[in-house]
């Protein structure tokens, strides 16, 4: 799912008036946690900077033997 800073925004006021459910994009969503709105929140804004695309960094092992 592409978030947009709106969508940030309504988390983050959300979160700061203790409401458990937000409007995104077009659908009403109802939190259990506070944690789980905290979470969703880190992943969001990880996911529009572009840090949860899943790239992965590759490492070869070395060997003496010529493996």
């Amino acid at each position: 799912m592409a978030w947009t800073a709106a969508d940030i925004t309504r988390m983050e006021r959300a979160i700061a008036t203790g409401a458990r459910v937000v409007q995104i994009n077009g659908e009403r969503v109802e939190y259990r946690t506070l944690d789980e709105m905290r979470a969703t929140l880190v992943m969001m804004k990880d996911q529009l900077s572009g840090a949860g695309t899943g790239r992965f960094q590759v490492t070869y092992p070395k060997t003496l033997r010529g493996l």
